[in-house]
């Protein structure tokens, strides 16, 4: 496994999940519903752009791996996938979050199979750009958020 990685597996477990709130549903009159329980809030962790990036990376990650085989920087596309799986479990609390990390994902990994159906040596050079950023993009995250 190259550098960045490792970099980018050790912020994902670094990554500290955002803290919801609770609060009851209000009718139009501004008093609690009596009909529905109580559904907790999510409060957007500040970070939560730059996640959404790095789960899109990691979905582009996983097709491009899958289509360059042995020639790939990070050659197991299922790597990738398990590292969202990390990601998704960190953070992923919220059914809408976890909805959002999700799609991100698979804008990435959807994107990238209707475009690179080879593997090409853009398609591997947009890999390396997309370690390097995503590594920065997990550093970043850990260095300023990680408690």
């Amino acid at each position: 496994m190259s550098v960045a990685g490792r970099a980018l597996l050790l912020a994902l477990a670094l990554a500290c999940a955002a803290p919801a709130q609770n609060a009851s549903p209000q009718t139009r009159s501004g008093a609690p519903s009596a009909q529905q329980p109580p559904q907790p809030l999510e409060t957007p962790a500040p970070y939560e752009r730059h996640l959404l990036r790095l789960a899109e990376i990691l979905g582009a990650l996983a097709w491009m791996s899958q289509v360059c085989g042995e020639a790939a920087p990070e050659r197991d596309g299922g790597a990738w996938r398990a590292r969202m799986a990390a990601l998704l479990e960190a953070e992923g609390a919220m059914p809408a979050r976890r909805e959002r990390l999700a799609g991100a994902y698979n804008r990435g990994f959807r994107g990238y199979e209707a475009n690179h159906r080879a593997c090409t040596p853009n398609g591997l050079a947009a890999m390396r750009r997309f370690l390097e950023e995503g590594s920065r993009i997990a550093r970043d995250i850990a260095n300023q958020y990680s408690g």
